[in-house]
């Protein structure tokens, strides 16, 4: 069966959104209940991390590309390519963990 052009990437998009709503409502429920930060609160944390770890895997799914592009065409410079991926790899995650700690310094404060 033939589906017209973009209906996948709507339907995966569609899938992903009902998946966030589906994490977060009992996050944002229980936080609520407890007398924590309120449920708008909790839910910003929560989708700025969720933007923050899809950023995170795009760059790191993007550098690791680059970098084996590079290594694909000279291979003589693998030493001197792989260093500076490693390196990017865990700057981008850096970033990504300091998401995190910055959710829980809102969710805990």
């Amino acid at each position: 069966m033939r589906y017209p052009r973009g209906a996948m990437k709507q339907g995966r998009t569609a899938a992903v959104l009902f998946g966030i709503i589906a994490t977060l409502a009992p996050a944002t429920a229980h936080a609520a209940g407890e007398g924590g930060p309120d449920a708008s609160v909790v839910m910003a944390a929560l989708l700025a991390l969720g933007v923050a770890i899809l950023g995170g895997t795009l760059a790191q799914g993007r550098a690791a590309a680059a970098a084996y592009d590079g290594i694909c065409r000279n291979p003589a410079a693998a030493e001197k390519v792989f260093t500076p991926m490693i390196l990017g790899l865990a700057l981008i995650e850096s970033l990504v963990i300091l998401g995190f700690v910055a959710l829980n310094m809102v969710m805990f404060a």
